[in-house]
């Protein structure tokens, strides 16, 4: 799938006009800045990314127009990214390979493709079904391949991926710069065949309450503490 680059779009004025030198450097640099932003939950505004880019509010204007516009084109490269890894993946000989490493290359973008698209209040609805077709294909590949269990849906495995990503804490504990692998690692196992196999029985419950430890045994009077029989004290 062949898709313009963010500087590119930026660039086209639709004049066929070859943009000069460092115009080309600094909207490669606002792209860039705008990606870093992203990948890091920073903030994203004008000036932000002007700051990060290292050229002035005026040069970020002139060069990108609007953050509106800058935003687009960067969500469109990073969905263009997306489908492309997907398509890798689908001419991959072998479909778990394929479907393991788009996996992966997806949840790396992820996070830049949600807060740019946060930032500028928008999906890309032909994009985003797009993404699903791949998800699909790639699944279901796997799947009559038996590399993948066949009671899992593409929609199933959708939400998995998304649940792989991570925030930096939770319950006090802070997540590790690699911990969104470690999780992406353990899902990819769960869906793989074969399944392993869960242990038997059920696992041991807690008691509800401490009364519940003290039941009368049968034929105990609940309440009633029995006195021993004569002659066996």
């Amino acid at each position: 799938m062949e898709t313009l680059s963010a500087v590119d779009r930026l660039l086209d004025d639709g004049s066929g006009r070859v943009p000069r030198a460092d115009a080309r450097r600094n909207v490669e640099r606002l792209v860039a800045a705008t990606r870093d932003a992203a990948a890091e939950g920073a903030e994203i505004t004008a000036h932000d990314i002007a700051r990060r880019a290292g050229v002035g509010v005026g040069t970020f204007y002139r060069r990108v127009g609007t953050l509106e516009r800058l935003l687009q084109a960067v969500l469109e490269e990073i969905f263009g990214e997306i489908l492309a890894r997907g398509d890798q993946g689908l001419a991959e000989p072998d479909p778990w390979t394929g479907f393991r490493e788009f996996a992966a290359s997806y949840l790396r973008l992820r996070n830049e493709l949600c807060d740019v698209n946060q930032a500028i209040g928008g999906v890309l609805d032909h994009e985003r079904a797009e993404l699903r077709d791949r998800v699909r294909r790639l699944v279901e590949r796997a799947q009559d391949a038996g590399a993948i269990r066949a009671d899992v849906s593409w929609t199933d495995v959708s939400f998995l991926l998304v649940g792989a990503s991570t925030g930096p804490h939770t319950m006090g504990i802070h997540a590790g710069p690699s911990q969104w692998e470690r999780n992406l690692a353990i899902v990819l196992d769960g869906l793989r065949t074969p399944v392993p196999t869960p242990p038997p029985g059920d696992a041991p419950r807690v008691p509800e309450t401490r009364a519940a430890d003290q039941r009368p045994e049968p034929g105990e009077r609940p309440g009633v503490v029995e006195s021993p029989a004569p002659g066996t004290r």
